[in-house]
């Protein structure tokens, strides 16, 4: 396969950099243009080495989310870093994982389309060394997968405990224990362990919701010993977004055959909004900076219009950065791209108010903190709608140089 080169279809990238491999970029970060969405590349390999030490000293395996990026270059970035598989949310990711060389793939959702169990399992079967395990809530999942699936296929199978009101996952322990019993019986699926997903449960670390999600990790820790039996090798019991790792890792470590699987994927680039408010392993917490995760994530837009005192609009909207888990927040501003930034006045109580799908919104009050052609440094939200607007992405060092980009399959 041919090396990825930029190509005049790649967003902010100049024409200057067409036809240049991706992996050997070596431009100033003023060469591309805006909106730009940029990731700080010793930000996170600091959060790589903070959650691979946090795992490691709770007992804890890491298989990170990937449907967080969809990057193949980070998720090598996260196994080299220690994580022991990527997770991922989809059948077609699962086969984007498998032929980017991931050795073990856990399918965090159940997959039921037939053309796609027949793809997955032509790649496992031509490459024994790779693992596939996926999600099952009920009975009848079992059956339409073994269906979809020729004779010999090993596909490994994961109960999913649920609860009310939350998501996918089998509303009751009994339910679970006659999945697992199902799945130990298959002759082309093997029980793995169990599986679930807290995050549904909470959006905060109110003593509500801290107490509703430490309930659900104990019933999954305890549903994994009950199924033990049932498999030949370590019980995987696997849990966890990014929220709530830390009650994840209390409840499923240490207990004496299994596997504790933590899946929390947005940590390499954390964020300066959602999980700057609710991970523990934010520095807001009062950690020490070598134990706290960074925000690694960060996009600049030009100031293109200011139409009425108190308003700028931004070159950058929808399209280009996230806004379903809270607007950008403006950090600085300065006369250029890659320039030298000023913060903006504490005073002028600036902030985005809007965004529109090519347009932010920047208010303030007094006098005006930018002026036309400036360009303003924005903190963003939630790893998992940032990536996707982007099919490559620059990563900055800490001389403002752009050495590479990251592909993004989408």
């Amino acid at each position: 396969m041919s090396p990825r080169t930029v190509t005049p279809d790649d967003k902010s990238f100049p024409a200057a950099l067409h036809g240049q491999e991706i992996a050997d970029l070596q431009v100033p970060l003023g060469a591309l243009a805006t909106p730009l969405l940029v990731l700080d590349e010793p930000a996170m390999a600091h959060n790589l080495q903070v959650m691979a030490d946090w795992s490691a000293a709770r007992g804890l395996e890491l298989m990170p989310h990937g449907k967080t990026t969809m990057a193949p270059a980070l998720w090598h970035r996260q196994l080299a870093a220690g994580a022991t598989g990527i997770t991922v949310a989809t059948g077609w990711q699962a086969g984007v994982a498998l032929r980017a060389g991931v050795g073990a793939v856990q399918l965090a959702n159940t997959c039921l389309d037939p053309a796609l169990l027949g793809d997955l399992a032509a790649h496992l079967a031509a490459h024994p060394e790779q693992e596939l395990t996926l999600w099952a809530d009920s009975l009848r999942p079992l059956e339409l997968m073994e269906e979809a699936l020729p004779d010999g296929a090993r596909i490994g199978v994961l109960v999913e405990l649920g609860a009310d009101g939350g998501r996918t996952g089998a509303r009751d322990e009994q339910a679970a224990r006659e999945i697992a019993q199902a799945a130990a019986a298959s002759d082309r699926l093997v029980l793995r362990g169990v599986c679930g997903y807290e995050g549904a449960l909470g959006h905060d670390r109110s003593d509500q919701a801290l107490e509703a999600v430490r309930r659900y990790c104990a019933r999954l820790a305890a549903l994994g010993e009950q199924i033990r039996p049932l498999i030949d090798g370590p019980t995987w019991i696997t849990a966890g977004g990014s929220a709530y790792p830390d009650l994840v890792a209390g409840a499923i470590t240490g207990i004496e055959g299994t596997r504790a699987i933590l899946r929390s994927g947005a940590y390499i680039v954390h964020d300066s909004v959602f999980y700057r408010g609710i991970s523990p392993l934010d520095r807001d917490r009062g950690l020490p900076e070598r134990e706290a995760l960074l925000p690694a994530m960060r996009a600049h837009a030009r100031v293109i219009s200011l139409p009425e005192p108190g308003l700028a609009l931004l070159d950058a909207g929808k399209r280009d950065v996230p806004y379903d888990e809270g607007l950008p927040v403006p950090l600085a501003v300065a006369d250029r791209l890659g320039g030298k930034e000023r913060p903006l006045p504490a005073d002028a109580c600036a902030e985005i108010t809007a965004l529109n799908d090519q347009h932010a919104f920047l208010r303030w009050e007094g006098e005006a903190p930018v002026a036309l052609g400036e360009v303003v440094t924005l903190g963003l939200s939630h790893p998992c709608t940032a990536f996707d607007k982007w099919r490559l992405i620059p990563v900055v060092d800490a001389d403002g140089i752009v050495r590479e980009a990251v592909e993004t399959l989408f």
